[in-house]
């Protein structure tokens, strides 16, 4: 029997978290996804409590917690209220970052849920961290949700992490209008230029390669399948320029993509072109992984 998919969401009880909150139980009632609600203490807060009290910091730990838990099950019950459902609340006390993973790992989680700090996405939030760190997909929020995603933007460089990436846009948001987008820079184009090989000779590389891109993109499509309308998109130009260019002409509430980036070691550490998205989109973007193990956490708190 197949085990039912999990959503865990993490909570610090900001704004912003709240966003990612409710959007993960808008998701599971959406879906009949199971859903986690989830906040850390973290441990330095309890051993800096430890190091000015001494002994007398018992009583203050047990306050902290407690009001922790009656935060996170007040927040758990005010949105399952809301939307129709109920979720586990976890409370963890440690290293941020490891306490998120090990209890992901604990209930199976098939996708986890953050909100940004202040709407901007930087490389050293808990959220990016967590995309370097782990294999599971990742849900940023970034907007206050009203409704549910009804278009989706799904970018795709034709690894294998493109069919995933069209598996779960359609999985979270199966009535959606889903733009399916691969953008792409003609190889050796700079080359030919430098070289002085004349318009109509690039013009015809980047109608092949764009004819190529269509091919495999109605393929893709055909092969995942699914009930959601799907358009199909093969453009020239910069992937990362474009993708935020067309979320703006398609008024796109949703972005789901895979790690991407050109350099070997920007990829590895989050991807070029998903840090960009992640800093520059307006709308949420769910990061899926790329399959390569992942990394172990730094620098935790």
């Amino acid at each position: 029997m197949k085990s039912p998919f999990r959503i865990l969401a993490t909570t610090d009880f900001q704004p912003s978290a709240q966003h990612a909150a409710d959007r993960a139980f808008r998701l599971a009632a959406e879906t009949g996804a199971q859903l986690t609600l989830m906040h850390t203490i973290r441990q330095r807060v309890i051993d800096e409590l430890h190091k000015l009290l001494g002994r007398d910091s018992a009583k203050l730990e047990e306050d902290i917690h407690q009001q922790a838990h009656d935060s996170l099950a007040k927040l758990a019950a005010e949105l399952g209220h809301a939307h129709g459902i109920a979720a586990d609340i976890h409370l963890a006390t440690g290293k941020l970052l490891q306490s998120i993973l090990d209890h992901a790992a604990a209930i199976d989680a098939g996708l986890l849920v953050f909100g940004t700090s202040g709407g901007n996405f930087l490389l050293g939030t808990t959220a990016a961290r967590l995309i370097r760190m782990t294999r599971l997909p990742i849900l940023v929020v970034k907007q206050a949700p009203s409704h549910a995603y009804q278009r989706v933007l799904v970018p795709v460089d034709f690894s294998p992490v493109s069919a995933r990436s069209l598996q779960m846009a359609r999985q979270l948001a199966p009535q959606a209008h889903i733009v399916l987008l691969h953008a792409f820079e003609s190889a050796f184009e700079g080359k030919l230029l430098y070289a002085g090989v004349g318009d109509a000779v690039i013009q015809q590389f980047r109608s092949t390669a764009k004819h190529e891109a269509q091919q495999q993109l109605h393929v893709l499509a055909d092969t995942v399948g699914g009930p959601s309308k799907v358009s199909m998109l093969a453009l020239h130009g910069n992937p990362a320029q474009r993708i935020i260019e067309q979320e703006q002409v398609h008024g796109s509430d949703l972005i789901v993509m895979g790690k991407q980036g050109k350099d070997m070691i920007e990829e590895f550490l989050l991807g070029s072109v998903t840090k960009h998205v992640l800093a520059e989109s307006q709308c949420d973007v769910l990061v899926m992984a790329d399959g390569r193990p992942p990394r172990e956490a730094d620098n935790d708190v």
